[in-house]
Order: C-alpha cells, then sequence, then structure tokens
C-alpha cells in the first residue's frame, strides 16, 4: 500500500463502517441498456486494473494489499419497474447504496449496481471507496467503462492502451524513495514552512465537540462566466492561475472570518508525476499545506503575490506524502479537528455531466454521503467558462444557512477585489447588499410617541387597563395598578426623606419586583436614578457612588451596607412605612 492507503485503512481501523471515504457516483441511463455488456465492461476494467480487485489485509502487523484473480464481477441488478413510484424508490435504493461502508479486509472496492426503473430507463449505481481511486482516476474509469461497454456490445476487445505498471508497483516506488532519504529536503521545508502553524478557530453555530464528528452537509455555489472572466484577466494582470486567484479569495474570507493573519488550507494535488501511471486507476492524491501570511494589511495585489509563490514553493515539494509530513512534524493533536488544517480548497476537473455510451444518453446525477472530513471543504471545478462547485460543511459545527453564508461572502468578497485589487483587508466588506438592506430594516426603529415622560404613560395605561399584568418575576405579578399604586407610595416616601427633582438616588437592588417599583418611585419623585449592579466589586460600587454624587441609595436585605453612605433606603425591610403612605399619584 502506499502511504495515504495505509492512512486510509488506520482510519477504518479507529472508525469500522466509515463511510466518510465512500466515493458516490450514479449515472442516470435512458435507452436501451445491455446488461450483460456492462457486467462484461466490469470485468474488463478490473482485470485491467488490479487495484479495483483489491483488498487490504494485516500482514506481520502492517497493512497489505491482496489482489484477487478477478473473475467474479459482482454486478448487482435490482428491478423497480413494477413499482407505482419506481424512480423515487430508485433513488432511494442507489443513495442509500453508494452510503453503504466498505469492509477493506474483504472487499470489494468497487461495487457496480444496475437499477431498472423503465424499460428504457436505468441508474447505474457506482460506489467505490477512495483508497482504489481519486478524481484524476474518475475520468479514467468513465472513458474505460464506455470504451469497455462500445467493444462489448460489438463482440470486440477493448481498445486500451497497455498499462506499463500496477498501482502497487507505484507504492514499491513510493516507498524506496522515502527509504531512501531522497526527499529529505522536501521534509526540512515544510518543516521550517509550517513551524508553529495554529488551528483556526471558526465561529461556529454550535460548541465543537471533544471528538472530530464526520457529519456534514452540503451547499452548491456558482460564478457566472462573466465573472470568472474577470477573475481570469486579474490573474493574468498579476501573474496567476485561477486556482491561486480564487484560493487568495478563500484565505482572506477565513482571515475576516477568524481574525487570524496566519492562515493554513489544505488543498489536493494529483501527485502524477511519472508518465507511467497518468493512464492508472488508484489512490495518488496526495495533500499539501498553503499557508498564507497576510499580515501588515496588505492590498489584494499583494495578497496575489503572496499566494503564487506560496503555491509554486509547495508544488516544488509536493512529493512527500503529507501522511509522512504529519509523523516528522508531529503536531499537536487535538481529537476534535484535523492536524495542520481545517479547511480544504481545491479546483477540479470533473467528467462532464453527459457521459457518451454507445446508444445511450447518461446523465451524472448529484450525491452526497452525508458526511464531512474537515469543518470547511470547499470544492469547485470549471467547465465550459463557469466555476462551479459544493462547499462540504460538518454539520455539527454550522447550520445549512451559516454555509450558505458563507458561500454568500466569498462571492462578496471576490467581487470586491476583483473590482478593486488596491483594497487592503481592512477596508474589505463581507455584508451582500441583501444583509446590508436588512441591517436598515433591523435599525428602522424609530417610532412615534406622545408627548409624555414615562411616568405618565405608566399612569394613563393603569387608568385604560388596571387588571392587565405589568411585572412578572418568578412566582410574583403586580398589575399595572398595583405597579403604579406603589410606585407612587415609594415616591411619597422618597418626597418625605428629602428627596427633591433632580436628585440623584442610587439603587442597588438586584433584579426583582422592588427593582422596578423603586425605579419608578425615583421618577415619581422627580429624581434621577443611578443604576449600580450588586455583582460588582464593593470598591467599584463605591467609587460609582461617591462619583454620581447619590443623595439616597435604595438596597434590599441582599444588599444592604455594601456601599457606605449617609442614607440607605431598604426597599423590603421599610416596605410597612412605605406602604402607609398615600397611593394617588403625587404629580411631581
Amino acid at each position: 500500500l502506499s502511504s495515504a492507503q495505509q492512512r486510509l485503512w488506520f482510519l477504518d481501523q479507529l472508525e469500522p463502517g466509515n463511510r466518510s471515504y465512500n466515493v458516490p457516483l450514479i449515472l442516470s441511463v435512458s435507452g436501451e441498456l445491455n446488461v450483460a455488456a456492462v457486467e462484461q465492461s466490469l470485468a474488463a476494467l478490473v482485470r485491467r486494473h488490479e487495484v479495483l480487485r483489491s483488498r487490504c489485509v494485516v500482514h506481520d502487523g502492517e497493512p497489505c494489499q491482496v489482489i484477487e484473480d478477478g473473475t467474479a464481477t459482482g454486478l448487482k441488478q435490482v428491478d423497480f419497474s413494477s413499482q407505482e413510484d419506481a424512480k423515487e424508490l430508485a433513488l432511494q435504493w442507489a443513495f442509500e447504496e453508494v452510503r453503504h461502508p466498505f469492509q477493506l479486509a474483504t472487499g470489494p472496492m468497487l461495487r457496480l449496481s444496475v437499477v431498472r426503473i423503465a424499460p428504457t430507463e436505468h441508474l447505474l449505481v457506482f460506489a467505490i471507496h477512495h483508497i482504489v481511486l481519486d478524481g484524476w482516476s474518475v475520468g479514467i474509469l468513465f472513458s474505460e467503462f464506455a470504451e469497455a461497454y462500445r467493444a462489448a456490445c460489438s463482440a470486440e476487445a477493448p481498445a486500451f492502451r497497455d498499462l506499463p505498471v500496477q498501482y502497487a508497483d507505484y507504492a514499491v516506488w513510493q516507498r524506496n524513495l522515502l527509504a531512501t532519504g531522497v526527499l529529505d529536503e522536501q521534509l526540512e521545508y515544510w518543516i521550517a514552512q509550517l513551524a508553529g502553524v495554529e488551528a483556526l478557530e471558526f465561529p461556529t453555530d454550535r460548541p465543537r465537540p471533544a471528538v472530530q464528528t464526520l457529519n456534514g452537509g452540503t451547499a452548491s455555489f456558482e460564478l457566472s462566466e462573466e465573472m470568472v472572466s474577470r477573475v481570469q484577466n486579474l490573474s493574468r494582470r498579476e501573474g496567476t492561475t485561477l486556482f491561486m486567484t480564487l484560493l487568495a479569495a478563500f484565505d482572506v474570507l477565513l482571515a475576516l472570518y477568524t481574525g487570524r493573519r496566519d492562515v493554513a488550507v489544505g488543498s489536493p494535488v494529483a501527485n502524477r508525476g511519472r508518465t507511467e501511471i497518468e493512464g492508472l486507476i488508484g489512490f495518488f492524491v496526495n495533500t499539501l499545506v498553503l499557508r498564507m501570511d497576510l499580515s501588515g494589511d496588505p492590498d489584494f495585489r499583494e495578497i496575489l503575490a503572496r499566494t503564487r509563490k506560496v503555491c509554486l514553493d509547495a508544488y516544488s515539494h509536493q512529493d512527500l506524502p503529507f501522511e509522512k509530513l504529519v509523523e516528522q512534524i508531529q503536531p499537536e493533536r487535538d481529537l476534535s479537528r484535523s492536524p495542520l488544517f481545517q479547511a480544504m480548497f481545491s479546483l477540479n476537473d470533473t467528467p462532464d455531466s453527459d457521459l457518451e455510451i454507445t446508444g445511450l444518453q447518461t446523465t451524472f446525477l448529484p450525491v452526497h454521503t452525508g458526511t464531512s472530513k474537515f469543518d470547511l471543504n470547499f470544492h469547485l471545478c470549471e467547465r465550459k467558462g463557469v466555476v462551479s462547485g459544493i462547499l462540504e460543511y460538518n454539520s455539527d459545527l454550522f447550520e445549512p444557512s451559516t454555509a450558505e453564508r458563507i458561500l454568500a461572502h466569498y462571492r462578496t468578497v471576490l467581487e470586491s477585489v476583483v473590482a478593486e485589487p488596491e483594497q487592503r483587508i481592512s477596508r474589505l466588506a463581507l455584508l451582500t447588499s441583501a444583509e446590508r438592506r436588512q441591517i436598515g430594516v433591523w435599525n428602522a426603529t424609530s417610532r412615534q410617541f406622545p408627548d409624555m415622560s414615562v411616568v405618565e404613560l405608566l399612569e394613563a395605561h393603569a387608568a385604560l387597563n388596571p387588571s392587565a399584568p405589568a411585572v412578572l418575576f418568578e412566582h410574583q405579578c403586580l398589575t399595572f395598578a398595583e405597579l403604579n399604586s406603589r410606585a407612587n407610595q415609594m415616591a411619597r416616601y422618597l418626597r418625605e426623606c428629602g428627596v427633591g427633582t433632580e436628585a440623584r438616588i442610587g439603587i442597588c437592588i438586584h433584579r426583582s419586583v422592588d427593582m422596578v417599583v423603586a425605579l419608578l418611585g425615583v421618577l415619581k419623585a422627580g429624581g434621577a436614578y443611578v443604576p449600580l449592579d450588586p455583582t460588582y466589586p464593593a470598591e467599584r460600587l463605591a467609587y460609582m457612588a461617591s462619583d454620581a454624587g447619590i443623595q439616597v441609595l435604595l438596597t434590599n436585605w441582599r444588599t444592604r451596607r455594601q456601599i457606605d453612605h449617609a442614607r440607605e433606603i431598604c426597599v423590603d425591610v421599610e416596605w410597612p412605612a412605605i406602604a402607609r403612605h398615600a397611593d394617588s399619584n403625587p404629580g411631581v
């Protein structure tokens, strides 16, 4: 096995039945499908590529590849054509099939099912484990499947190019390369490049679980042909590729979200540097950690220059397997997140939505396994001048609406920097025009009120709705009539104690009915209240009382003696004396 395959094997041992590495591919097929030719095509692919007829077992304590003879295809056939809702049942079955986990020790790593919906309508359901296939391999798989199907329908041998090597040869090459120390220089580069890299703390909707989960969701994204053209024009002017410019905007977005100016993002590379392996199906892809320094409040042109250098340096050191890098760096491990980076970004070529198969019309159906290997995983592809893709997100951290908002903010950043690349990070705005309008709506809080004080409004409402609830606290309830009466008694008591107009009265009472009565009583007495939070330190409260020049302090039994003041009224203790006063409006 290659080092990347070994990593997937170990992950499967840690979490048996892990479906996050299932590669789901579903083709909708219209026309007269030759099921026998499908079976022959599958057999031809399995015979041609050893990795497709392999399984992973333990030998002397290490995982290794066992290659079967490939005589059994294992094609599954399911027929829903007699059912009334055949298409819905077929799709439901297909989605469940591609999510079904693999058993690496027993295999197979490739499952193909033919699902019949109607005589001329079928689904071809490919479920493949990532351990034997990467993104580049998908194109090879379907190209060769189409050729094998054509040949089978014509009773011919497929016109395949000879394969000089198999995946096992690549694994041996990689092992020998690591053993000779040829990659030591690359290892030194990565150790220096990633020294001190820290995890990104995203503003999540829910607390991060102590152990990373793999539950995931997706949100779709698309850039118009006109927008892609503008991005490409900027890229040509600044000497970058489309990928570099899109990545730079993504780094800016992460920096704005996290407040960090040191951003590390993972990105896959095909890792097919030898011509012998260009036509092989297998798991060759390697992961690079692209660490961006956004310090100093640079403008976007400067960010593009930094991104270009980081990417080119990384590509020139791409042979070192990511698994070996983690093993050598030994970052501080955290079960709640992946090491070195928590966000992935890729721009790939993907199969056309229509695959040409003899006598058939085919369309790829979008499908997701319901998992996410990272906090955020941004997959983009360019096809016919349009960039589209999905944001895969950990659904235990983010709500679907948040994922949609992230994509909207990414588009806003990209449009902003393309229009004005001289903008600095500190000047960039994330909000969309709709969000800015929403803020305007939220802040349109002006209302027409009568020319009356709060006290006058309370008194008028108490006269109109005396029995309506005014204050609720725990098991206590005061109606508007009761609240107004008590506030009147408090006001008259304060006036009797010498409180006059404009007097400043301190209120140091915990949240309670008494606190509301005290506030209104002070206003009805003509004074101004100074709120003193009982949870503040005594020294702070004493300073506030002195600085405000309060004349009387209203407290209750729980908060009395927290402030040294000449005149203190303990509301709950002195209430019998307060309640003896008239409850009519004082009219101050």
